[in-house]
């Protein structure tokens, strides 16, 4: 692995340059490096990050890469990774023309990690820097406590799925304070509101009779506005009270309340645990905004290197093999997923709606067909809203917001079903629906969703850690449970309980009676059934796992 010569470095800088010009922000510093098909196999399991912590499983992938390799040969484009300075690797035979277009995908993906403010929390520090500082300390663990070391990352990254990724972000993105007294702020943004369930005109009297009070005395003025409110409402001071407390309980994520709240961990011999689970918490929040926005993500990319290449006086000549390297990036697939072509495509139709005003109040509530199409407010606000849009949303909102008839309809898309014909033997694929919601549904589905495990306080009691499955519709993976409650077990130092939903067994549809001489239709279509959910409690106590129907 080795820097770019400074012909290609040559390059790189004058894709920067144009991409400036179009609007992308980014900081000026960059690496890029050669990198050989054995090195991408190696950095694969580490998420490309060089100085990402050696790791069993990291071993075990690199094996298993380098078989389906040999199998299946192929050579990635590019990788890029959010780090200070952004790194960029790519293969030792690319021809310029070709680094040309892998050049403004990268620059696309950096503008997106350092102005999306889903990465926030990861602009003020170099991620490769401290992944080394980390390295080298498990490194020396490992050397005092051997496989230990790999006994708690291996726990650890058991649940390192549900660290507090939204609650991270709330706190950087929390609103100043406003100087009000919190009392005040409960009463009129919760009391009045969802507690009392006051109209309008009370809220209004009530917030004109506390400025009365203040600006007659601006020091006992706020208290002589709360005496009255005690008088009509008894229940005010001891529900203000309860929503202290509760505000006081700091909101932790499974890792983060086993760090604070263990014995075992808090014990002398086992302070060195502390710093492993630390690291691999870290380590899983600076990666999450990458798994919620990558349809956002390569379709931002995607978008400018095809806009910004078809531009660029550098390739003339190569328009044939640029049409035929995009194609097979961007093509959308008429079964499957393709985030690349997918986000592409998103922001192409934003761009046009907005440059036509199709994204105004007015036009989503316009239902003559005829209008809609031939609406055209000529707004020029086309690149500014996909900016925008880059800025604020990930895949979720992403397709949540956007991903509707127009768009479907306009780019043929539709859900295919699955079914077999038995009299040819083959699985045969059909449009099972075109209309966007249930498109919209596929693509949600196939959203990264990790479950919402919360530890319940009030129920961990006697050492026991309580759990609860915040259900959603989906129930866990029972294979998993075993090992996962296994690995908190040994981090907590005590049982460990887990409340979840499960599908309650349920007996086969009766089949429809035969009368002797009348003949019946035949039908191998299943009978569905009616899913009926029941609540359950797993225990972990001692390394041995109990189940229980609540």
């Amino acid at each position: 692995m080795e820097l770019i010569n400074q012909h290609t470095k040559t390059i790189m800088e004058g894709c920067k340059l144009r991409a400036r010009d179009a609007g992308l922000r980014f900081e000026d510093e960059s690496l890029e490096y050669i990198v050989t098909n054995r090195d991408l196999i190696e950095l694969s399991p580490k998420v490309m990050i060089p100085t990402l912590y050696d790791y069993w499983v990291h071993d075990v992938e690199v094996l298993k890469e380098k078989g389906k390799y040999e199998l299946y040969p192929g050579n990635p484009y590019e990788t890029v990774i959010n780090t200070r300075p952004a790194i960029s690797f790519y293969n030792d035979n690319n021809p310029d023309w070709l680094n040309v277009m892998i050049f403004y995908h990268v620059i696309g993906h950096i503008d997106f990690f350092q102005n999306n403010l889903y990465f926030r929390h990861t602009w003020d520090y170099d991620f490769n820097g401290e992944a080394l500082s980390d390295k080298r300390a498990l490194a020396k663990l490992r050397s005092e406590r051997g496989r230990w070391v790999d006994y708690v990352i291996e726990f650890a990254r058991g649940i390192d799925n549900l660290v507090g990724y939204y609650g991270l972000l709330s706190k950087i993105f929390s609103a100043p304070d406003s100087g009000l007294s919190g009392k005040m702020d409960f009463y009129f943004d919760i009391y009045l509101q969802d507690i009392a369930k006051a109209n309008i005109n009370k809220y209004i009297k009530e917030l004109e009779r506390y400025n009365a009070s203040m600006k007659d005395d601006p020091v006992m003025g706020e208290q002589g506005f709360f005496s009255l409110v005690d008088q009509r409402h008894p229940e005010f001071g001891s529900l203000f009270k309860k929503h202290q407390e509760a505000k006081k309980q700091k909101s932790r994520d499974l890792l983060e309340f086993i760090m604070e709240n263990s014995k075992m961990l808090r014990r002398e011999e086992n302070q060195w645990m502390l710093m492993v689970i630390q690291i691999i918490r870290k380590t899983a929040l600076f990666f999450q905004p990458q798994i919620r926005t990558k349809i956002m993500n390569e379709g931002w990319a995607s978008y400018w290197h095809e806009t910004l290449y078809m531009n660029d006086d550098r390739i003339k000549g190569h328009e044939v093999d640029f049409a035929r390297v995009n194609a097979g990036v961007t093509a959308m697939p008429r079964v499957g997923l393709n985030p690349y072509a997918l986000g592409m495509r998103l922001f192409y139709f934003l761009e046009e709606m907005a440059e036509k005003g199709k994204v105004s109040w007015e036009f989503q509530h316009m239902t003559d067909t005829g209008r809609r199409k031939d609406y055209d407010a000529k707004t020029g606000k086309g690149k500014d809203f996909i900016f925008n849009v880059r800025e604020n949303f990930s895949d979720f909102t992403f397709i949540h917001s956007f991903v509707d008839q127009d768009f479907v309809t306009g780019n043929k898309l539709f859900v295919a079903g699955k079914r077999l014909n038995q009299q040819k033997m083959v699985w045969e694929y059909f449009v099972k629906s075109r209309s966007a919601d249930d498109y919209r549904e596929m693509l949600m589905a196939s959203l990264y969703h990790p479950p919402c495990i919360e530890v319940d306080q009030e129920k961990t009691k006697d050492n026991a850690l309580y759990l609860h499955h915040r259900f959603e519709g989906k129930p866990l993976v029972a294979e998993y449970i075993p090992n996962t409650m296994l690995g908190i077990e040994y981090l907590w130092g005590n049982p460990v309980q887990l409340e979840t939903m499960e599908v309650a067994a349920t007996p086969p549809a009766p089949r429809m009676p035969t009368l002797p001489g009348i003949p019946m239709p035949q039908t191998d279509a299943p009978q569905p059934r009616e899913l009926k959910w029941q609540r359950v409690l797993y225990t972990m106590k001692d390394r041995k796992l109990s189940r229980n129907v609540l």
